[in-house]
């Protein structure tokens, strides 16, 4: 019967605590999905209705004008296709050029190697703010301010820190044995980079790149410092509703809402990839 009682006593304890976590859960998801769901609820909502003091959390109306609106205020497009331009060129110089640094890292010995990682980790806890002046300064010696290619530059400074740490923990956790098998059967290290390494490192490539993506995309101080109206970008373009005579919100997070269509439909595409349990199971068998 004590035994009886124990199990009784551990099934509603554990019964409990799943009870507990998942409501945090639920709280945690509201608190985070809550401000993107006010930015599409104000997105459709009549433009007099997001200034109303006293605002209604269900939606009141529907309409597309806070759109068009959006559109009609300054180019859309060009900003768009300048941050998309500029978000894949970081990404892409970023995963190359940091999937190398990586490998360099976590496979081969040299020396300053430790000074290596420590200076990476040191580089992201600058604030970005501090340095603004110092990169105006470099950027206008290099003839490279106001153009997008030294908007690219300096964002690579901030995102391959990042890039060349999570990536020397994905490489780190498949096993060199992996790649010295594939060298006993002949392969030469390229090769056994490229047939064992570079799938297995795939998934983490992919998260990477997410992130990258997602910060040159949303990244707004430098491109508002470095930048004139000709070039700007998506997230300076938002500062197109806010005028002399006030803020139009309602098209305002209509833009904003456009502009987070291609995250997310970069995340759709890549949802199934980011997962990074592939080495799990590499040397079973």
């Amino acid at each position: 019967m004590s035994g009886t009682r124990v199990i009784a006593t551990g099934g509603r304890r554990g019964s409990g605590s799943r009870l507990g976590w998942n409501l945090l859960g639920l709280l945690v998801f509201v608190v985070a999905g809550f401000p993107v769901y006010w930015m599409l609820n104000t997105a459709f909502k009549p433009a007099k209705d997001a200034i109303d003091p006293d605002p209604s959390l269900l939606p009141t109306g529907l309409t597309l004008s806070n759109f068009s609106r959006a559109l009609d205020i300054a180019d859309f497009w060009g900003p768009v296709g300048r941050s998309l331009v500029v978000s894949l060129s970081v990404v892409a110089i970023g995963i190359v050029v940091g999937m190398l640094a990586a490998l360099a890292i976590s496979r081969f010995a040299f020396r300053g190697r430790k000074i290596v990682i420590v200076g990476i980790l040191a580089v992201q806890m600058v604030p970005l703010v501090a340095m603004i002046i110092p990169v105006f300064l470099l950027l206008n010696d290099l003839k490279q301010y106001d153009k997008l290619t030294g908007i690219i530059i300096t964002y690579l400074t901030f995102i391959l820190p990042f890039t060349v740490w999570t990536l020397r923990g994905f490489i780190v956790n498949i096993p060199k044995e992996l790649e010295e098998a594939a060298m006993v059967d002949g392969c030469s290290r390229t090769g056994a980079f490229i047939r064992v390494v570079f799938p297995l490192l795939a998934p983490g490539m992919v998260a990477t790149s997410v992130y990258g993506f997602i910060q040159a995309w949303n990244e707004y101080l430098y491109a508002l410092m470095l930048l004139s109206q000709e070039h700007q970008t998506a997230t300076v373009w938002l500062g197109n509703f806010t005028t002399k005579h006030g803020t139009e919100y309602a098209p305002m997070m209509a833009g904003a809402t456009m502009m987070a269509v291609p995250i997310v439909v970069l995340f759709l595409f890549v949802q199934r990839k980011m997962a990074a349990g592939l080495t799990a199971g590499a040397v079973k068998g």
